[in-house]
């Protein structure tokens, strides 16, 4: 098993990278290799746009791969992901993608070109305390499909998305289809009434109410609203999936942290 590690939006350190190989190292069962496009800096980004796609096409074609992971989240993913869903290369369609956070927009775009991608822990979470069993637990699905890495409720075809990547990217070219599926969302680092603003949108877009239903994961690091907002962000889901219509399920084990569990997009349950 060969893992190709490239980054689609923010880079990474060289001294992170060492410590996922470290991980890998004492598993024994796999390969992992950082293209070195991960460790590059232009301004926000981990090399511009147009190095930045290269790195992820050039380990799309490559057949020696069996699976892309995706290096870490920030921002900027959007900016390559229609292209890179564009002439899909064939070697890529027996290949897995995996990451979550801002790298959700680059997996939506490729999720609806058919390949196969899933949320999932991504080198990056290495850096959490204890972020060794996140780093694990993705590479137990990449490497052996290990059904203990999956979110433990799936019921039906899902897909798992940030709330923020979710919204902006609603009546884009990347939005895939969210008929009968299980929407799974999170979220980080966002005020109550910001993650109320943003269930607002999402559950009045046309496509999203056509899910089987939505299930609200963690929203972490919320920072104080003053004054206080009056509703948690599961009431805040609550109301909105009430108000749309849509059928809200129990919460999902899925956001930013060492907890974060693997969601394959379409894979119907076992």
């Amino acid at each position: 098993m060969r893992i190709a590690v490239v980054a689609p939006s923010n880079s990474m350190k060289q001294e992170t990278a060492a410590q996922v190989e470290a991980v890998v190292r004492g598993r024994g069962d796999c390969e992992i290799i950082f293209h070195p496009q991960c460790f590059l800096s232009d301004g926000h980004f981990a090399g511009n746009d147009k190095q930045r796609l290269a790195a992820l096409r050039e380990m799309m074609a490559d057949e020696s791969v069996d699976s892309i992971w995706l290096a870490r989240g920030g921002y900027g993913s959007n900016r390559i992901a229609e292209a890179a869903s564009i002439d899909i290369p064939q070697a890529a369609r027996s290949k897995l993608f995996m990451g979550y956070s801002d790298t959700g927009f680059l997996l939506a775009a490729l999720h609806k070109a058919g390949l196969r991608v899933a949320h999932g822990p991504m080198p990056q979470d290495v850096l959490r305390n204890g972020g060794e069993a996140a780093v694990n637990r993705a590479l137990d699905w990449l490497v052996s499909r290990d059904s203990k890495a999956l979110e433990p409720r799936l019921t039906q075809p899902a897909v798992a998305l940030n709330l923020t990547v979710l919204s902006a990217l609603l009546g884009t070219v990347l939005e895939p289809d969210f008929a009968d599926v299980e929407l799974l969302v999170e979220e980080v680092g966002e005020h109550h009434y910001r993650i109320d603003r943003l269930m607002f949108h999402i559950t009045s877009n046309a496509n999203v109410r056509r899910a089987a239903r939505i299930r609200l994961g963690r929203a972490s690091q919320i920072p104080d609203n003053d004054p206080c907002f009056g509703q948690d962000e599961q009431a805040i889901a609550a109301f909105w999936c009430d108000r749309s219509g849509i059928e809200l399920g129990p919460p999902a084990d899925i956001g930013h942290d060492i907890s974060n569990t693997v969601v394959p997009f379409g894979r119907p349950p076992s």
